[in-house]
């Protein structure tokens, strides 16, 4: 039962103020007719005229677009009122202003392992609203906080579930965190807004905005990485040669020009794949001799 009672305390309820503009205009008009019977020596009911339009007045509060009063009476929470304007409420309501607008949140870069156990540094920013005010206000201590530093312990546990770059000992097709943007930034807005959840925010979007490897693994990854790239480079190399080798002998042997034995088709194969293979430019040599001699 109390469990019950707290659980619905929590949640936001929506309250319904009256036009402040009417309220306005009451509290004036009482002023002024009280004083008026002031002036006519009706010492009682001028002074109780003019208290109530003063306790009118005390009501009256201003509300801007995505702006929300939480109302409270005697530490008991009243409702929430999300109207725009000017309006009124029962003077002894303590009267809260919160934003519900979207707000960016930087989450400093942190230093962290990835997957593989590399240290990494890793940022993201992150863009939320108040949802559920009463939960905001009430479930958490300082919710403004709370949410800065349940972005970085997403952000931590996020950097520990996928390796930073693909490698050999990650099975094909597994999300990395340079090449999965996407799915990571799904994955970071999911792990937010279960977090936020517990404070009545909402995660309105979220992205990484630095990734790399930790200053001290730097170098060795970079070099790691051209390494990587120049055996891919290599191998198209090959591969790309082979191919125009082949389509050089059966070119030959199709339009009949030069009958090759397998001595000398080894000998042309070894010469043109030399050549384009090479990272250096071809030099021309004149070969006065025969193979044989």
């Amino acid at each position: 039962m109390a469990a019950q009672f707290r659980q619905e305390a929590c949640q936001e309820t929506r309250f319904t103020s009256i036009n402040g503009y009417l309220a306005a205009a009451g509290g004036v008009l009482l002023v002024i007719a009280g004083a008026l019977a002031l002036r006519g020596f009706l010492l009682l009911p001028g002074i109780v005229l003019i208290v109530v339009g003063v306790f009118l007045a005390a009501g009256l509060y201003m509300l801007q677009p995505n702006e929300t009063a939480i109302l409270t009476l005697f530490g008991r929470y009243v409702g929430t009122d999300r109207s725009e304007g000017l309006r009124w409420a029962f003077p002894l309501y303590r009267k809260r202003k919160l934003t519900v607008r979207a707000r960016n949140l930087n989450v400093a870069t942190l230093k962290v392992n990835d997957k593989r156990g590399n240290p990494i540094e890793i940022g993201a920013a992150v863009v939320w609203r108040v949802r559920d005010t009463a939960q905001a206000v009430f479930e958490v201590d300082d919710f403004e906080r709370y949410v800065s530093i349940q972005a970085e312990a997403a952000l931590r546990h996020l950097a520990s579930q996928y390796a930073y770059d693909e490698a050999d000992d990650l099975a094909a097709g597994e999300t990395t965190l340079r090449a999965g943007a996407n799915e990571v930034a799904l994955a970071l807005r999911a792990e937010l807004q279960a977090r936020f959840e517990a404070a009545g925010v909402e995660t309105v979007d979220a992205k990484l905005t630095h990734l790399a490897y930790a200053a001290e693994i730097a170098q060795v990854m970079l070099r790691r990485q051209q390494a990587e790239a120049i055996i891919s480079a290599r191998a198209k190399i090959v591969h790309g040669a082979v191919t125009m080798v082949d389509a050089a002998l059966k070119a030959l042997a199709e339009r009949d020009i030069v009958e090759l034995d397998p001595e000398r088709k080894a000998a042309m194969v070894s010469n043109l794949l030399v050549v384009l293979c090479s990272d250096q430019n071809a030099q021309p040599i004149i070969n006065a001799g025969t193979l044989y001699n």
